[in-house]
């Protein structure tokens, strides 16, 4: 799946169990459209992503940059304390394209970066 969206915090990097390092951020998709009534319509999709391949690239991946992101898309369901259901997307993401500047911007342009590979099992955790 290709997305491009706005990062809405900083990168963290993260361990698992086994000890794998991961890069987790969030990304935040605006969409619109148009009703019966002619009333535009906007709506934003959330999305948990997670690279795995280097976390050198945590750094760059900070809040308000766009971002291009091409992975493996996969939905959960869970309930929480208060038995509420609750939901997310999560995007195992193979390729970033950073498109936009984000807090560190220094107001000059920026060259697009892409960090990509295929996702197999040897790059996966589980």
């Amino acid at each position: 799946m290709n997305i491009t969206g706005t990062i809405t915090k900083d990168a963290e990097i993260r361990t698992t169990t086994r000890g794998k390092k991961y890069v987790n951020f969030n990304v935040a998709v605006n969409d619109s459209y148009r009703n019966r009534e002619g009333q535009r319509v906007k709506h934003t999709a959330f999305f948990n992503c997670t690279y795995w391949i280097s976390t050198g690239i945590a750094s760059l991946l900070t809040k308000g940059r766009a971002v291009e992101l091409i992975g493996l898309l996969n939905a959960s369901a869970w309930k929480d304390k208060q038995g509420e259901l609750k939901a997310s997307m999560n995007l195992n993401t193979s390729e970033i394209k950073l498109v936009g500047s984000g807090k560190q911007a220094d107001n000059q342009t920026q060259l697009p970066v892409v960090a990509t590979t295929d996702l197999d099992a040897e790059h996966l955790p589980f």
